[in-house]
């Protein structure tokens, strides 16, 4: 591979704005180096091929139809040094110690909104608060068992946060793959490299998941709940489930009886469930008490978790955190709850809601990111300096509708790696998404899932968009020296 001609208008991942490698990226760049375009284009093609043998793929909704696609891997992985990372993990770590004793807050005694360090207003109008929580206090205080913070680095090379993903995040099955198949290509690479590895992640999710029993001398039976297999992460419920031992179902594979506990359904008769890994949103989780005509959730399972004969992960109303708006206040929560700084700074954000905000933002929207607030995949969201006049106006009549909807951020210059083409290596923004799991112990993973542009210029890294995946090394220069 030849880095001759390979250059970057953004702070890249693996090469220096002179031209020379970063010096954890180093072996990387050299042995690429050593390597003609037809043995690069092999070693693309053999982990291309063992991505669809695994059945590495997800669901694109387009134009009223399913379409299931391979993920695109990139071969050259994103290079992260490990003293960097361990700021980063702590800063994930702070984040979600904070979050987590927000939501129970605000289903608790609100003391954050009394205290006016977080707006009442918001919790008003926000979608994801549900009612249905309000007192409930889960096995260990935890809502959010698995976060997703997705992180994205400038161009003068600082690391932020750009949201958190409290809901059903979804991506850690591509990371663990993206791992197997840089294995089979590089398997020299990791021979002579201290590359950090990330495979326990299965047996410290089903860890986190059997802190939560509410029989706690037992062995735990745990389930993974999936909408089916029309769900676009259905490969990773599948993964998962496998990855852990435990049983995948449907929401007609269980019911709860009458004395509030859940069972599943099995050839040797009914088996009670003690915890539950949902992948099925909120609002379509138990048609008692939310949307009454779903047919993916469970009858009563609210009742049984609010009674505490069934644990649920992540907790129903975590979500009341997953929201674009809130995320501007965690450097708050941070410094209300812990008593500390954020570790890791936020993307600065402008919020519609605020007069201020929101006439700064009609007049510099041309130069903005504008994002509802509740959206993801990247969808509903304009990024000004791409967009049209016309796109500008009608954005500003969404903003003056519905001003706690939308925020806004800057346009940020997103770091670069390189990718492989058929003119060589060429530069793509990428973002990082670690995975967080809180229980009894926090577990942040080593690196997590990079995604990256494939478009030249694209800022729009989601699989649903276009985009791909890279393996993440974190790697340990100490170890190596």
């Amino acid at each position: 591979m030849d880095w001759g001609k390979y250059r970057s208008s953004s702070w890249d991942e693996l090469i220096q704005a002179d031209g020379r490698p970063r010096p954890a990226a180093r072996p990387l760049v050299e042995y690429l180096a050593g390597l003609s375009g037809r043995e690069l284009a092999e070693r693309q093609v053999a982990a291309d091929v063992a991505a669809r043998v695994m059945g590495v793929t997800f669901t694109v909704y387009t134009e009223g139809r399913n379409v299931d696609r391979t993920l695109p891997f990139d071969l050259i992985p994103r290079v992260i040094e490990r003293r960097e990372w361990e700021r980063t993990e702590a800063g994930l770590r702070q984040r979600i110690r904070a979050l987590n004793l927000f939501i129970g807050d605000i289903y608790g005694e609100q003391k954050i909104v009394r205290d006016k360090v977080f707006p009442g207003a918001l919790l008003k109008e926000s979608v994801n608060f549900r009612k249905q929580c309000v007192g409930v206090k889960p096995p260990l205080g935890v809502w959010a068992h698995i976060c997703g913070s997705d992180l994205v680095r400038d161009a003068a090379g600082t690391l932020y946060a750009l949201e958190d993903n409290l809901r059903i995040p979804s991506g850690v099955s591509y990371m663990l793959e993206n791992r197997l198949v840089a294995k089979r290509v590089f398997p020299e690479l990791f021979e002579t490299s201290t590359i950090l590895p990330v495979d326990a992640y299965p047996s410290q999710l089903y860890d986190t998941l059997a802190a939560l029993s509410p029989r706690p001398g037992d062995t735990p039976v745990i389930a993974l709940l999936t909408p089916g297999i029309y769900n676009s992460a259905y490969f990773e419920h599948c993964y998962l489930a496998q990855s852990m031992g435990i049983e995948l179902v449907e929401g007609g594979d269980l019911f709860v009886d009458d004395d509030d506990c859940t069972y599943m359904r099995t050839v040797y008769g009914p088996q009670r469930v003690d915890v539950i890994y949902r992948r099925v949103d909120d609002l379509f989780i138990d048609p008692e008490v939310f949307h009454p005509e779903s047919v993916l959730g469970v009858k009563g399972l609210i009742r049984s978790w609010r009674a505490g004969k069934v644990a649920l992960a992540n907790a129903p109303g975590a979500g009341v955190a997953d929201d674009k708006v809130v995320f501007a206040y965690v450097p708050k929560m941070i410094r209300y709850y812990l008593g500390e700084d954020a570790i890791l700074p936020n993307v600065p954000s402008y919020l519609c809601s605020e007069k201020k905000d929101r006439d700064y933002v009609l007049a510099h929207i041309h130069e903005l990111v504008v994002k509802p607030a509740n959206e993801s995949g990247g969808y509903g969201m304009l990024i000004g300096p791409r967009a049209t006049k016309r796109q500008h106006e009608q954005f500003r009549k969404l903003v003056l509708a519905n001003p706690r909807n939308y925020m806004a951020q800057p346009t940020l210059s997103l770091s670069t790696a390189p990718i492989i083409t058929d003119q060589g290596p060429q530069p793509r923004h990428l973002d990082l998404r670690p995975f967080v799991l809180s229980g009894r112990d926090i577990h942040v993973t080593t690196g997590g899932l990079t995604r990256v542009a494939m478009k030249r210029n694209s800022l729009v890294v989601n699989s649903s968009q276009g985009g791909g995946a890279k393996d993440t090394w974190i790697v340990d220069l100490d170890e190596v020296a």
